[in-house]
């Protein structure tokens, strides 16, 4: 278990990407990476990133969102912030040996400008599958 990455996946609300980088890494790399969530503010969890997560056979229905607050004081070979919010308020982080960036857009956002329901589900996929090409490739495609 020392020799698992530990990683904090940091996003504004935990409550889409964030939790979805936490659900993959736990399915594919349980092995290697240690992974927790977390967000600047804490929004639940959204329905959404459930749905096609479960999809994908993963299920973060039992996740919960949680504050970055609660993680100060931990340590942990890499803080990857998810989103460019997260990045500019949370620049700096105790404990973190690297801190570095992966951008991905923010479904809920997207979704708000579509009506259909597929349409919705549509993004919630393209960046669940975007988030599980990234997780896979960890630690190799990180940008310090």
């Amino acid at each position: 278990m020392g020799d698992r990455l530990k990683i904090l996946f940091l996003c504004t609300g935990n409550s889409c990407r964030s939790q979805m980088a936490e659900g993959w890494a736990r399915h594919l790399r349980s092995e290697d990476v240690d992974a927790l969530s977390a967000g600047t503010e804490t929004h639940g969890l959204d329905p959404y990133a459930v749905k096609v997560m479960a999809e994908a056979g993963v299920d973060i229905s039992g996740a919960r969102s949680k504050n970055v607050r609660e993680f100060l004081g931990r340590e942990f070979d890499y803080v990857i912030t998810l989103c460019d919010n997260a990045r500019e308020t949370c620049p700096f982080f105790p404990g973190a040996g690297r801190i570095a960036h992966a951008g991905f857009d923010d479904p809920p956002s997207l979704a708000a400008q579509v009506d259909g329901e597929q349409e919705k589900l549509a993004i919630y996929r393209r960046v669940r599958d975007e988030i599980r090409e990234f997780v896979e490739g960890l630690p190799g495609n990180l940008q310090t």
